[in-house]
């Protein structure tokens, strides 16, 4: 019965689900209209909306680009795709290798969601030439159901900027430490029970008979290819003629250590100054830094940045789709009516599971989770301080809404696609699977710790 569920949602994603991109353009319509029908805002005052809100959100988008671009540089590194390699030789067989993917995707997602992706994609193509029967479409998708504990992570956006001094809400609900959020008892109910079950889950979707079964091994060939970093060559070329002053500074590992050290000194600072002070800026930082010393020269850290940069090229262009939708739902009302008439049936036991379930409906059109904290976060602590409902517990509903249905959100599967060279429609048949199991850990957190 699993198999035969998966295989139809397999085809119809297959059939009818269109390229990411063409998604936001197709979202942007439909909110267009919406706002039209369901606001007393014209057309006129809608385009207003939209492109007024185009640009709104280019601070986050750029942390956000930086978590991926930081996070690809990192699992590039020499030292990182060795131990891929390693982890790789654990598998044998293809339920091992969906196991491994998942197991490694889920606990790099929840260091950093952008380093997660790539070393996902990463793994899953190291393993796929070591296990060539294993599903490589399964084994992509395995990698970005790790993405669903992103937000319960050490890079989730909501639980760290409401831990971070200066907050918008910091008037209302005060700072919330990620010891009340993260490292909270229902975030870790939900967090451990994805860990032991979506490993299970995956394997048992190799029984679905719409995968594409064992890896084109031309496909193969072009991924390694891709992801190979090109440092050999270019020192290579160096070697071979007299190097200028320019050279040996791009290719002196003094430097890199000199730079990558003065950054991990003041990661050290930080966390002394400040305590556990978790937040976008800090993660970045530190994933930047790590990734200099970790190439070895600024000419392969450079080369690994070019990588990183193409993969990213599809979350930059798309961002300020995402920021236009955002702002036409924000001015015209319909992120208010969407938010506020789930709290009209709320009560202090409910609010946090209705929170998630209405994040989740919004993250179609605000993919982005500090951004749609910005929109419903008001709203939701407005509720939860007049129906004396616990102020962490709804933001983190927030958060887990925004993460659960990034499963059918392709959004942020474009770094992991990027890197295995598949479409969106490849792999989302098996995420909806992940959607519907998913639901049920989750509701037992919200409504039960």
């Amino acid at each position: 019965m699993l198999g035969s569920i998966t295989n139809f949602f397999d085809r119809m994603v297959r059939r009818y689900l269109p390229d990411a991109f063409l998604f936001a353009i197709i979202l942007t319509f439909v909110v267009f209209i919406l706002g039209i029908v369901f606001t007393k805002n014209s057309p006129v005052e809608m385009v207003g909306y939209w492109g007024g809100g185009f640009w709104g959100l280019l601070t986050f988008a750029m942390q956000m680009s930086l978590i991926v671009v930081t996070g690809y540089i990192l699992a590039n590194s020499p030292i990182v795709k060795k131990l891929l390699e390693r982890i790789s030789r654990l598998a044998n067989t293809p339920g091992q290798a969906v196991i491994l993917v998942t197991v490694v995707a889920i606990i790099a997602c929840l260091i950093n969601y952008g380093f997660g992706l790539v070393v996902g994609a990463l793994l899953a193509i190291h393993v796929a030439k070591r296990v060539p029967s294993a599903d490589y479409r399964l084994l992509m998708a395995s990698a970005y159901s790790g993405f669903l504990v992103w937000h319960g992570g050490l890079s989730g956006s909501v639980p760290l900027t409401i831990a971070t001094e200066g907050h918008f809400l910091q008037e209302k609900m005060g700072l919330i430490s990620v010891t009340q959020t993260i490292f909270g008892g229902m975030n870790l109910f939900i967090v451990g029970t994805l860990l032991v079950s979506l490993p299970i889950l995956n394997s048992l979707l190799m029984k679905s008979k719409q995968g594409t079964g064992s890896i084109d091994p031309e496909l193969l060939q072009l991924q390694q290819t891709r992801m190979e970093a090109t440092e050999k060559e270019e020192e290579e070329i160096i070697n071979k003629e007299e190097q200028t002053p320019a050279e040996r500074l791009e290719n002196s590992k003094l430097i890199s250590l000199l730079i990558g050290f003065l950054g991990l000194a003041f990661v050290i600072y930080h966390f002394v100054s400040n305590g556990f002070d978790l937040n976008l800026n800090i993660v970045n930082f530190t994933f930047l830094f790590l990734g200099i010393l970790f190439h070895g020269t600024p000419r392969n850290f450079l080369n690994s940045v070019n990588g990183a940069v193409k993969n990213a090229g599809g979350i930059i262009i798309q961002f300020p789709f995402y920021a236009g939708i955002m702002g036409m739902m924000l001015d015209s009302g319909l992120s208010d009516q969407l938010s506020e008439w789930f709290v009209s049936i709320s009560n202090e036991f409910t609010l946090p599971w209705l929170s998630f379930i209405s994040a989740g409906i919004l993250n179609f059109f605000v993919p982005s989770g500090g951004g749609q904290w910005s929109i419903q976060g008001p709203i939701m602590i407005d509720a939860a301080l007049n129906l004396g409902a616990d102020t962490a517990k709804t933001a983190m509903a927030v958060a887990w809404g925004d993460a659960w249905t990034n499963m059918i959100q392709p959004f942020w599967a474009l770094p992991l696609l990027a890197i295995a060279g598949l479409k969106v429609r490849d792999i989302m048949g098996f995420c909806v699977m992940v959607l519907f199991w998913s639901f049920i850990p989750i509701s037992i957190g919200l409504l039960f710790f």
